[in-house]
């Protein structure tokens, strides 16, 4: 293992920013690579790959250090060292190296000491599966026996995972064009093909002329789960920039009508310009400025999606930071949301429509109660019809939920 000063650095200065500056974690690695342009192809994967890895095990690799709180440089660098001692056994089980750099950020570290405590820190689950106390507490409480294998499903690194766009091309295309090497199906998901190692997509000329998207096997569910039919209407009602806004467009052979909406602004325009490079036809996007604009829409729409904002405990994998920034007052928050979205924007489906309520979430608080609670009010009104969920644990997927309900 030889390190280099200026990578190690590099990744303390990005961890700076995300724990210091509480920045995310992607945007910080993307800027700070974009920030050298004589970092090679190594140097890179360097870097990228130990601000990722030090944020999804920042409990432990603290523990292992002795860093109470990082605040100052010199903690960061510490937290560094650590993991360089720590991550061959960690990762792929290979033996820990003897020492680090004589580098003066180094000094006080002893390797013996590092040791006895990771060993100390994998007999604690919180520590060991690196979460903080209130999501280990919370994660027990709702799913049981489940959540040991779901939380270290959790801490596993996400694949890269591509849904074909079938408006311009089929899964065989896209296969032959990537090199079947590095591209494999993924079971019970027809459009999805799986990367066997990772390459930057968004700079093929396939992914630019609008082949395929980056999604994730478990995401891809959700569309076919709406069972549209050529034709028909579709509310997309929290479209974001509009994945499974697009799939649907794909779904439906540009047919029938797509409008797809959200609160903000900016992540329309990023949708339409997606849309465009699908070739997709049957969409277009309103802006929710006020709750007048849903109520407007009441009994228009054929079906519904609302994949709601939620915690994404179940896109931890590829958000790793996301567990250190959420508060327990923000859970809370955000349940009371989707009750609120679920009963006012359910209004917009016609008699006989049908609506899915989806999550990133593995915690059942925010998504089988929720439906069983709007159920339960509305009893006369909407019938369930069907659900299924996505485990990291079990289905190498991130963690979804989905809900069909039928308006009578």
């Amino acid at each position: 293992m030889k390190l280099y000063r200026g990578l190690v650095a590099a990744t303390v200065e990005a961890l700076q920013d995300v724990f210091v500056k509480n920045r995310q974690a992607d945007r910080v690695v993307e800027q700070l690579l974009k920030s050298n342009k004589k970092w090679g192809a190594r140097d890179r994967a360097f870097i990228a790959e130990n601000v990722y890895e030090i944020v999804r095990w920042w409990r432990l690799v603290k523990y292992v250090a002795q860093v109470e709180k990082a605040v100052e440089s010199d903690d960061f660098w510490r937290i560094a060292g650590a993991w360089q001692l720590i991550k061959p056994q960690h990762l792929e089980g290979r033996e820990a190296p003897e020492s680090l750099p004589e580098w003066p950020e180094f000094e006080a570290m002893n390797p013996e000491t590092i040791a006895e405590r990771y060993q100390e820190g994998l007999q604690i689950r919180k520590i060991a599966q690196s979460i903080p106390d209130w999501i280990d507490v919370t994660g027990e409480a709702e799913l049981g026996e489940q959540w040991p294998a779901e939380l270290a499903a959790l801490n596993k690194t996400a694949p890269v995972v591509l849904r074909v766009n079938s408006l311009k091309t089929n899964v065989d295309t896209v296969r032959e064009q990537l090199g079947t090497d590095i591209t494999e199906p993924v079971p019970g998901v027809p459009q999805a093909l799986a990367l066997k190692k990772r390459i930057n997509v968004a700079a093929l000329e396939s992914f630019k002329s609008g082949f395929f998207e980056v999604q994730d096997a478990g995401s891809q569910l959700i569309a076919p789960y709406l069972d549209v039919r050529e034709g028909v209407s579709v509310i997309d009602a929290c479209a974001g920039a509009g994945g499974k806004s697009l799939h649907l467009a794909a779904l439906l052979g540009n047919s029938g009508s797509i409008l797809s909406m959200d609160i903000e602004h900016f992540k329309l325009q990023e949708l339409e310009r997606r849309a465009a490079r699908n070739g997709v036809t049957n969409l277009t996007t309103m802006h929710i400025s006020s709750e007048k604009i849903i109520e407007s829409l009441a009994g228009t729409t054929d079906r519904l999606l609302l994949d709601v904002p939620c915690s994404g405990l179940g896109v931890l994998r590829r958000n790793p930071d996301s567990k250190w920034k959420l508060k327990p007052e923000f859970l809370d928050k955000i349940r009371k949301v989707q009750a609120q979205i679920l009963e006012n924007y359910s209004k917009m489906v016609k008699k006989g429509g049908k609506m899915v309520y989806a999550t990133c979430s593995i915690l059942p608080s925010e998504s089988e109660e929720q439906v069983r609670a709007f159920t339960k009010r509305h009893k006369v009104d909407w019938q369930f019809v069907s659900e299924h969920r996505t485990s990291p644990a079990r289905d190498g997927f991130d963690g979804f939920y989905m809900a069909l309900l039928e308006r009578k």
